[in-house]
């Protein structure tokens, strides 16, 4: 009724051609294991195959079905504002070290499709940031400033091609997009090909380490042993001292999809003011079609999110018309205290276990950038980028302030949770709704689906035991402290939680005798 598909589906989907593969069943052994199957693992996996290393591949669920699954897939060094940043909170070296591993990634991804003859509509286009307002203006000028102190190829101008008024804009060269799904699936294949052992519905749990291997376990008691563990599974899998749940924070972003009247006339584009918008195009099944997102907000806090695909459905109308929105889904990234991407060792005192998190929404170029700094330290290579990604870095400013800012948030809302007392009852849902209730004095969540099923879960993370929050935007249950989202039915989605939603099967009879009762 509101416009908008009644099922959250990523375009990508559709070209997502991938087989499925059976669980690991017993203990195994290999040189080295991936954690997590999407463009980092995928990608760590293929470069290590090259070398001739034994790899084995383990995803919680399926490949490429991830966080992969629902980028925009811009393929790009200009991620938002951030340069003039870099400079200022670290130096020179580190802001042109990250421009460069971003800008080595892009053509690690040309040499990976000329290589394979992969068939995925990469395209060259500029990459835009536009500002609407006076005060973000000014950023995009500082911006430039520091594109300019760091010899990037970008140029200031006053308008783009949209139906947008803008105070200036800021592009950068030759930037790409394309394709995530019609990439990996190729890629899948030719490391299966070249050998990669590949479990899925495997999830890892733990790992024990020592000075000569690692060994990866799993929920269900069987052992991977190797000689490097790679976690590429988006929140790290497993922390140790590295105290990573302090030093991340989940964002989600929301996407639609629709068919334009008008050629496209090239470039991604991005507000840099708030609420950000973003766009590009896409071919879907020999269509064109426009990507438009943005509304971001951190997981699990706020109320009726759905609002968040309705305001940008009326600022598409605003810019594009009324053409039917025929996709829309929801985005999440990891966002570290400094802005850049923890890859690297786990903790000093675990060389042998290497993570790779925390992309902030550009996870195209650092995913790549990361797998290959994972496989360069598992060669025993180095690598120029490791001064940049290293996840022990801990700088006064901005981490010592924001490690206390995002606890303390941590802290509110796991307590906040606790102390909140439900009243609404299961007998007043809808159709499609979900409410919070009290049950023998505990709190409880509770979905109606369109047949009248009634779903009760328990509301406490398995992760760190703050309570989830309902999603009315995906009908799911997000937790606000690390951003661990589960089904309506509590089965997990994302990490970092491992274990799903205690959930209880009533029929809807017993609840509303319950509810009368006072539960």
């Amino acid at each position: 009724m509101d416009g908008l598909p009644n099922e959250s589906k990523p375009v990508w989907k559709e070209s997502l051609d991938m087989t499925q593969h059976k669980a690991l069943s017993k203990d195994h052994k290999t040189d080295v294991v991936i954690v997590g199957g999407g463009i980092t693992g995928v990608t760590a996996a293929y470069l290590l195959t090259k070398t001739g290393t034994n790899v084995t591949l383990i995803d919680a669920g399926h490949l490429v079905k991830g966080t992969t699954l629902h980028t925009t897939a811009k393929v790009t060094a200009q991620h938002n504002l951030i340069y003039d940043e870099l400079i200022k909170h670290f130096n020179y070296q580190i802001a042109r070290g990250y421009f460069e591993a971003n800008k080595d990634a892009m053509n690690l991804f040309e040499q990976i499709i000329q290589d394979e003859q992969i068939s995925c509509d990469w395209e060259t286009h500029d990459a835009y940031l536009f500002s609407t307002s006076g005060e973000y203006a000014n950023k995009i000028e500082t911006e430039y400033q520091a594109y300019q102190n760091l010899n990037i190829n970008g140029k200031v101008t006053e308008s783009i091609p949209f139906n947008i008024e803008i105070e200036n804009a800021l592009y950068m060269k030759d930037q790409y997009q394309f394709n995530p799904t019609k990439y990996l699936s190729k890629l899948v294949k030719v490391i299966q090909e070249k050998g990669v052992t590949i479990f899925e519905n495997t999830v890892a749990v733990n790992v024990e380490s020592n000075d000569n291997s690692a060994t990866v376990m799993t929920r269900e008691g069987h052992k991977i042993e190797a000689n490097y563990v790679l976690s590429c599974s988006h929140f790290p899998f497993y922390e140790g001292k590295g105290l990573y749940s302090g030093k991340l924070h989940a964002e989600r972003a929301y996407v639609i999809a629709f068919q334009n009247d008008d050629p496209y006339p090239g470039g991604m584009y991005l507000s840099v003011d708030q609420p950000t918008m973003s766009i590009r195009k896409a071919m879907i099944n020999n269509k064109e079609y426009i990507l438009f997102s943005g509304e971001s907000h951190k997981v699990g806090q706020g109320k009726n999110l759905h609002k968040h695909y309705l305001n940008l459905k009326r600022s598409k109308e605003q810019i594009f018309g009324n053409q039917p929105i025929e996709y829309r889904w929801s985005t999440q990234d990891l966002v570290t205290l400094d802005k850049l991407p923890y890859v690297g060792p786990v903790t000093k005192d675990e060389p042998r276990v290497l993570i790779a998190t925390g992309y902030r929404k550009w996870g195209m170029t650092n995913s790549t950038a990361a797998a290959k700094l994972m496989v360069d330290k598992v060669l025993g290579k180095s690598n120029p980028y490791e001064e940049v990604y290293k996840p022990s870095r801990f700088n006064a400013d901005p981490s010592l302030k924001k490690f206390f800012v995002e606890n303390f948030d941590l802290t509110k809302h796991l307590l906040k949770g606790k102390l909140e007392f439900p009243k609404n009852k299961v007998s007043d849902l809808n159709k499609g709704e979900a409410t919070t209730f009290l049950m023998n004095g505990q709190r409880k969540g509770a979905f109606k689906d369109e047949d009248d099923t009634v779903y009760i879960v328990d509301t406490t993370c398995t992760h760190a035991g703050c309570e989830v929050n309902w999603n009315d935007a995906e009908n799911t249950w997000d937790c606000p402290c690390h951003g661990s989202r589960y089904s309506f039915k509590g089965e997990v989605i994302e990490g970092p939680a491992e274990r799903d939603l205690k959930n209880y099967d009533f029929s809807m009879l017993d609840l509303l005798k319950k509810d009368e009762s006072g539960y």
